[in-house]
């Protein structure tokens, strides 16, 4: 279900080889180094089934005592057979099934939230569309609409409005393992936060990394660019946030690695989700903080504590900025919307560090195939809910010496702000038109923002031709928002290189 949880794998079996335990690795995709034949001790190409990893145990334990299975470094699919598994009376490692259901049932997480006294958005679940629909009248819209118990954000939709949310719920309903269909209060222009933690059985804690998400609460937590340390969340706030995530972690009686999902908006936090296992942002963190929190965590799950795990590391604040960034298959594939949202579209990741947040975004643009322009024309359509928060990027961008070009719309709302710009059609509008533009290497950076299902689908072709000629483009106020940032500071701050062997 993706590479990074072939690295927590990889990396978990190499920690119980250095405690002595011999490792079985069950995994049927063949591209991945869980795979290679010198990584386990024994390796079965089976399907991620509850049948097959009991015919596996069963086989196994007639060759000596078998300790019981790690479902933590998986995804999402260990989750969802843990249950079946300790009904046939095979061990669990780690978190306990009683705990992954806390985190993963709706209702029963809500509870825990409230019991907490911990602030999450308004939400509600639904067996059908009639009462998806009543959920979002009553929390108002916009809503955040998905099937329960998936990964990599399948199925799950922002909703606008009521024509919208009816055909996002069919399709959640279509994938949902149980009929049930969540929905939640969107907050839109949050920040979104990222925790993974480590929980032994002493009740220790070790908060990994705190990441800042450079683009809004929303977009799935794969495809968002994220800063370790964070680069504009202020020290209260990050004190609210280490304090909730050790109480649910102590709450839910996790042992090894939890991820948490925040969410920040207006000052207030709100806790999205947690996720009772390895998340994506692992990979990241370890290289990040130079500890193999992989490693630490599959010992902890056997029993060893954190605080002789964690003693041959000097455990310091982070003075670097790391900044990940994802990496899209847009071009590989004709026919796919580059427009970001909740369900996950990016296939790889890369990583940019340096003394600055700025610089090390700007190497993790570089890296990601994306050139930031420092002159030309840029591009802008926005949607009217975003207008207000485009006019001090425009305003820096005019500053920058670009020219700025708009449809309609945009342009007239920034010429009542004072803000020079020319006006060109939109496709629908005739030729010469926006994607006439932009194939005459006239535009050098595209901002396209959208929300409901009929602009996104106007403007499919805008981000479709950006992309087959390699223009930068953002679809989110938050990403543009760094990336223009960004060229203003790289105007004064040439590069320079930094390796992480000099800081680890």
């Amino acid at each position: 279900q993706g590479i990074e949880f072939d690295y927590c794998c990889v990396h978990a079996v190499y920690a119980l080889k250095e405690k002595g335990i011999e490792t079985i690795m069950v995994n049927c995709n063949p591209e991945t180094v869980s795979t290679d034949y010198d990584t386990a001790d024994r390796l079965y190409f089976e399907p991620l089934t509850a049948e097959s990893v009991i015919e596996i145990y069963k086989r196994e334990s007639s060759n000596g005592k078998v300790l019981g299975v790690y479902v933590q470094f998986g995804g999402q699919t260990p989750l969802k057979i843990a249950k079946e598994l300790e009904n046939e009376g095979i061990d669990i490692l780690g978190t306990s099934t009683e705990a992954i259901d806390l985190a993963e049932d709706r209702d029963r997480f809500s509870d825990t939230l409230t019991f907490l006294k911990i602030s999450q958005p308004l939400n509600g679940f639904a067996k059908n569309i009639e009462q998806t629909l009543a959920i979002a009248n009553k929390i108002n819209y916009p809503v955040l609409v998905r099937p329960s118990y998936v990964l990599g954000g399948r199925a799950m939709e922002i909703a606008y409005n009521q024509k919208d949310l009816r055909s996002f719920a069919k399709k959640a309903m279509d994938v949902s393992k149980n009929n049930i269909i969540l929905v939640d209060q969107y907050l839109e222009n949050a920040i979104e936060i990222d925790v993974d933690l480590i929980r032994d059985s002493s009740g220790d804690i070790y908060i990994a990394g705190i990441m800042e998400h450079i683009e809004e609460a929303g977009i799935h937590s794969g495809d968002s660019a994220c800063s370790i340390p964070p680069f504009s969340i202020n020290q209260q706030a990050i004190n609210l946030i280490k304090d909730w995530v050790s109480k649910i972690a102590n709450k839910i009686n996790v042992i090894g690695l939890m991820n948490t999902q925040l969410a920040l908006k207006d000052e207030k936090l709100y806790v999205l989700e947690v996720n009772p296992r390895a998340s994506r942002t692992v990979p990241f963190v370890a290289k990040a903080t130079g500890i193999p929190i992989s490693k630490i965590s599959s010992k902890v799950m056997v029993g060893d504590l954190l605080k002789n795990l964690l003693a041959p590391y000097k455990l310091k604040k982070q003075l670097i900025y790391n900044v990940k960034e994802s990496v899209f298959p847009f071009n590989k594939f004709d026919g796919v919307d580059l427009i970001l949202g909740p369900e996950m579209k990016s296939t790889g990741e890369v990583m940019g560090i340096d003394n600055s947040f700025l610089s090390a975004y700007i190497k993790s643009q570089i890296a990601s195939g994306t050139n930031l322009p420092k002159k030309g024309n840029v591009f802008l359509s926005i949607d009217d809910d975003n207008k207000k928060l485009i006019i001090d990027i425009a305003k820096k961008l005019s500053k920058l010496n670009f020219k700025l070009v708009a449809t309609k719309g945009t342009a007239e709302y920034l010429k009542k702000n004072k803000i020079s710009v020319n006006v060109i059609n939109k496709v629908k509008e005739g030729s010469p038109h926006i994607v006439d533009a932009l194939k005459n290497n006239e535009i050098q950076f595209v901002i396209n923002t959208t929300k409901t299902q009929g602009s996104i689908r106007d403007s499919y072709s805008i981000r479709r031709t950006s992309l087959m000629y390699n223009i930068p483009y953002y679809t989110t106020i938050a990403g543009v928002r760094v990336a223009v940032d960004a060229i203003q500071h790289l105007k004064n701050n040439p590069l320079k290189v930094k390796s992480l062997q000099s800081i680890h």
